[in-house]
């Protein structure tokens, strides 16, 4: 793998010199267990590491004995070392428990927080790596001895502190822009989804259900041991993926499995993608797979539906956001706290109502036509969303690592990001130009 390189900060700072420190002198492993009694800790690219909810569907079943489980302190870094090179490490939030396979490490840093967005920023991402080893995608393990030669260049602590500040207000006013963006898609969803009710409802045709007219694949257990068999790796597809009216693809997992299990599960252009769980609103909604990615497996929380020659993939889709479909996994759905969930054989006894294929595209034909405005509308508010994430990452690399220097900026800020700051202004003009370019 190679590295990203980046410039140490060539602003001139007077005193306050940045420091050059190894890994080795600012981490300590660290190997306490046997406290099962703290919140599940994970760790995600997208997210860096968090509390798991017991019922987050993800994620691998939770193992009833939790006593081998690392303990990480608040502060603490975690990395998954698989993905360590997508960037699958962080700081813990709060004391707790985190996988065996997970590295753990007591990290020095002034501000925890500094270190927190240095180690999950692009440039570091990079270097963490190019610290890993390995000849086949998705099966690059971290070296830990060569990770811990990585140098870094630390700010005094009045300067992590400050672009801590920074970035906090950066970051809400970025948040605060993709906000308004989803909240704009999601009242174009709700508008498209009466289009297709107002088009289902009482639909003419023939009575059926949906393993009559399909078959239902279900996908690969994530943590499963297979032994001494050979694994290959393969990119799959997870419930993160599979979004309302559209497949998510601009993070893609990878998973080692056998050649048999790889067959199984491995997707073809034209399945319906569904979700097993989720937010009630949002169970069983479908997507239809176009294959950009070959070949792919998904997730045993996402069921692939493979239509027969009587229905098209795009009506059984778009059926699933009628309202019969909606109410039968409303009444259906197994219901938690948070979530709802259905199976593979409760969603075999779907109703479909099949009108002949002709009607079929007549009325795919129709629901486009009243949509498309709408969908044009939600594909550039994508887009943005895209763009500024894109923005956010450029920001805090250059942050970071000193190619901008905002303590002046940080020192007329509030302490707090919810308060409306000069910064707003300041952003505008960037997050304006970024999208802009974008466009072009």
């Amino acid at each position: 793998m190679t590295q990203t390189m980046f410039s140490p900060p060539t602003k001139d700072r007077g005193t306050d010199a940045w420091e050059v420190r190894s890994l080795r002198s600012i981490l300590s492993p660290r190997s306490e267990r046997n406290r099962p009694d703290l919140p599940l800790l994970s760790v995600a690219r997208e997210r860096g590491v968090f509390v798991r909810s017991t019922d987050d569907a993800n994620h691998n079943a939770i193992p009833e004995d939790l006593t081998n489980y690392k303990i990480a302190r608040k502060g603490d870094l975690v990395v998954n070392k698989m993905k360590a090179w997508q960037g699958s490490l962080g700081l813990a939030p709060v004391d707790g428990i985190v996988s065996p396979a997970y590295f753990v490490f007591k990290a020095d840093f002034a501000v925890p927080r500094y270190g927190e967005y240095l180690f999950r920023s692009k440039p570091y991402v990079a270097k963490f790596g190019a610290a890993s080893d390995g000849v086949r995608i998705g099966q690059w393990d971290l070296n830990i001895p060569r990770m811990r030669d990585i140098e870094v260049h630390l700010p005094p602590a009045a300067e992590q502190a400050a672009i801590v500040k920074y970035l906090a207000h950066a970051n809400a006013r970025i948040d605060k822009a993709i906000a308004t963006k989803r909240r704009l898609i999601a009242l174009l969803d709700e508008q498209r989804e009466k289009v297709r009710a107002d088009l289902f409802l009482g639909l003419p045709g023939h009575a059926a259900r949906l393993k009559d007219v399909a078959t239902i694949q279900t996908g690969l257990t994530l943590g499963k041991d297979y032994g001494a068999q050979e694994l290959t790796a393969y990119p799959y597809l997870r419930v993160a993926n599979v979004q309302m009216g559209r497949v998510d693809a601009s993070t893609i997992a990878y998973v080692a499995v056998p050649e048999r299990e790889a067959v199984r599960t491995t997707l073809r252009a034209g399945d319906v993608l569904m979700t097993e769980g989720g937010d009630i609103d949002k169970l069983g909604r479908g997507v239809v797979w176009d294959g950009q990615i070959e070949p792919c497996l998904h997730q045993n929380h996402v069921f692939a539906v493979r239509c027969k020659d009587v229905i098209l993939p795009e009506f059984l889709a778009s059926w699933l956001s009628g309202p019969v479909a909606r109410e039968y996994f409303y009444l259906t759905a197994k219901k938690t706290t948070n979530l709802a969930s259905t199976n593979s054989t409760t969603l075999g006894k779907l109703p479909v109502v099949l009108p002949s294929l002709v009607e079929q595209g007549r009325i795919l034909r129709d629901i486009e036509d009243r949509t498309a405005s709408m969908d044009v509308t939600i594909g550039k508010a994508e887009r943005e969303i895209l763009l500024l994430r894109e923005f956010r990452t450029r920001l805090v690399a250059d942050v970071v690592t000193g190619q901008v220097d905002v303590r002046a900026i940080a020192a007329s800020l509030p302490d707090t990001p919810e308060q409306d700051t000069d910064l707003d202004l300041m952003l505008e003009d960037v997050l304006e130009e970024a999208l802009s370019e974008g466009e072009d």
